[in-house]
């Protein structure tokens, strides 16, 4: 972690009061504007600092391993991939940068070409994702699920708690924050059908997840040990795993979810890095029964990190119906990825690997519909009278994140998206 972040630091750049992207945050991103192609910049307050501005001003002429269009490029990929020691030099520049006491880019005659307000910005996907995989690694969340649809005594199934459950999901189909989805068409079969029905789903449902994104490749027959595996973790995301609950219900069996989930995933476009939020790491849930010696850890790898959901019925205002919190999560991120390359399998800088829902001990911490509701008997209540058992169209859903300890404020921004009809 950079020393930087334990002292209290201003800037000379205006940052609004309760701003996720702070100047102890700095996340990297990829955006553009009606006048400047995709590159990659970092957010402070209402802001985006143009990173290949700075690069041509020689501002990184100390870090020499930068290539001179790196920033100028439509993902973070080939950037992220120059490792940690490169991508964290850069951070900690720029927050040098812009600090109060600073004047090399205050006073530069290139400040009015390296900050874009964030307004006038087009957020794109930050990073090429070629594989993703959804871990189910919140014990509330499955022991919900496996009382409402098994046997309540035995909610969660006799794997759960010895290893990190996950699927491999599309990689296709993950969107940035903004981007609307359309209510997918399927196959479903209620109890009390004879056959299945085929239309749109009647169940559309969100998943409040956290994914992490990795920026170190492995070769076939590799594997990354607990002790290193943050070494290969460049950051965060939000993460809306939507899923069509009727659709998977119907066709999990026996090989796990498909259309009912490969639709669409939202993710907010900014990646918030590990560095920036050590401030707010934690050990997490005492792991009984122990776990097997490759899934042990040394270090304390979870994160205590603020999450809410809101619902927006079309032209109305939002209401927050979940608050929870990443730091519930039984399976660390050391745990999945240890898990997850155990075997051999190998990884990719940009693979996307999402935390499964984030379910809270309490009824108001459930990340999503389905236990929100609780399989639809228990209606949530919308500001204006509304209910909702599931996601209507023209509903938007956004999803915020954020750490705040000690008057420092690390956020994520949000996720959104709205809900169209079926085509």
């Amino acid at each position: 972690m950079s020393n930087q972040n334990h002292k209290p630091m201003t800037t000379w750049v205006q940052v609004p009061k309760n701003s996720d992207f702070t100047i102890y945050n700095l996340p990297f991103g990829v955006f553009e504007t009606k006048r400047i192609s995709a590159r990659a910049g970092i957010a402070i307050g209402d802001k985006i600092v143009d990173l290949s501005v700075l690069h041509d001003e020689g501002f990184f002429s100390d870090i020499t391993q930068l290539p001179n269009d790196i920033f100028l490029r439509n993902s973070l990929n080939d950037f992220i991939a120059l490792g940690k020691p490169v991508t964290r030099k850069v951070r900690e520049r720029v927050q040098e940068l812009l600090l109060e006491e600073k004047e090399d880019l205050r006073e530069h005659q290139c400040r009015g070409k390296a900050m874009v307000s964030r307004k006038e910005a087009t957020m794109l996907l930050p990073v090429k994702i070629g594989d993703y995989t959804d871990f189910y690694s919140s014990m509330e969340h499955a022991t919900n699920v496996g009382t409402m649809f098994r046997d309540p005594n035995n909610a969660l199934l006799p794997n759960w708690k010895h290893l990190p459950v996950g699927y491999h999901g599309r990689a296709s189909s993950i969107i940035p924050s903004g981007i609307p989805i359309t209510r997918p068409k399927g196959q479903f079969k209620d109890p009390d059908m004879e056959s299945p029905a085929f239309g749109p789903t009647r169940r559309l449902d969100f998943e409040l997840e956290l994914a992490f994104i990795t920026g170190k490749p492995t070769k076939m027959g590799e594997n990354i040990n607990t002790e290193e595996a943050e070494d290969y973790i460049f950051g965060f995301v939000l993460f809306n795993d939507w899923s069509a609950r009727d659709i998977q219900a119907w066709e999990y069996v026996p090989l796990g979810p498909f259309l009912g989930k490969n639709f669409a995933s939202s993710i907010s476009p900014w990646i918030v890095t590990l560095e920036a939020l050590d401030f707010v790491r934690l050990a997490g849930p005492k792991q009984d029964p122990e776990v097997l010696p490759y899934l042990k850890c040394e270090k304390e790898h979870a994160f205590d990190i603020n999450l809410e959901v809101y619902i927006q019925p079309e032209e109305k205002e939002a209401t927050k119906v979940c608050t929870s919190n990443y730091k519930h999560m039984y399976w660390n991120i050391a745990q999945q990825l240890a898990h997850h390359t155990v075997n051999g399998c190998n990884i990719n800088v940009g693979d996307m690997y999402a935390s499964g829902t984030i379910s809270g001990p309490t009824e108001d911490s459930y990340g999503s519909m389905l236990e929100l509701a609780w399989k639809g008997t228990k209606p949530v209540q919308l500001a204006g009278g509304e209910e909702r058992k599931f996601i209507e169209d023209g509903d938007t859903v956004i999803m915020k994140g954020y750490s705040e300890k000690d008057g420092i404020r690390v956020g994520f921004g949000e996720v959104s998206a709205k809900v169209l009809p079926a085509n």
